[in-house]
């Protein structure tokens, strides 16, 4: 069964510790097969260190919960509120929807969408976070539900969403439903 031990220096708060004793013990059972009983993982803290011939005394920044960010985009987004929405967004954030061509702004994202429905809402089923090198994957998933451009409700369409992010920005959105399944279907 794996023992992980990780050293920090002060100034974490509490939940990013426990965010980081979490995934650590994840990774591990990740390539081991151990059980969640099993794993163990310890935080030790150090005053002080040296390194490179500099002492640092303090740990650096914790990144922000990425599904978090996602969450918090989704929720301005929904509230129609793009100021808020924008501020989510990094410098050359690009996003792709069904059928579209990549898009690189909320009004690009605001003209492609008025043809296809008046509102449109999101009820998520689940968030998921998947940790790379120099970003985080988030992937929601759920269902769609609003008013088509004629007037008639909509509801029950399944969705998902791949985000990209990078120090609590995002970098890239795609997008997949079945939109076009239920509007043929309808037809």
């Amino acid at each position: 069964m794996p023992v992980i031990s990780v050293t920090l220096l002060p100034g974490y708060p509490a939940d990013v510790e426990a965010r980081l004793v979490g995934r650590l013990a994840t990774a591990a059972r990740s390539v081991i097969a151990a059980s969640p009983a099993g794993t163990t993982v310890f935080v030790n803290h150090a005053n002080t260190y040296q390194r490179d011939g500099n002492v640092f005394s303090s740990g650096g920044p914790a990144r922000p919960v990425a599904s978090d960010v996602v969450k918090g985009f989704l929720e301005a987004m929904q509230q129609r509120d793009l100021d808020t929405a924008q501020s989510f967004l990094a410098g050359g954030f690009a996003m792709r929807f069904p059928g579209s061509a990549v898009m690189h702004s909320l009004a690009e994202m605001i003209a492609w969408a008025r043809p296809r429905y008046r509102s449109v809402a999101k009820d998520y089923e689940r968030f998921e976070e998947v940790w790379r090198e120099n970003d985080t994957v988030v992937f929601c998933s759920g269902t769609l539900r609003g008013t088509w451009n004629e007037g008639r409700d909509f509801s029950g369409i399944r969705f998902i969403d791949r985000f990209e992010v990078v120090d609590g920005k995002i970098t890239r959105q795609d997008v997949w439903n079945d939109v076009a399944e239920t509007l043929a279907a309808q037809a």
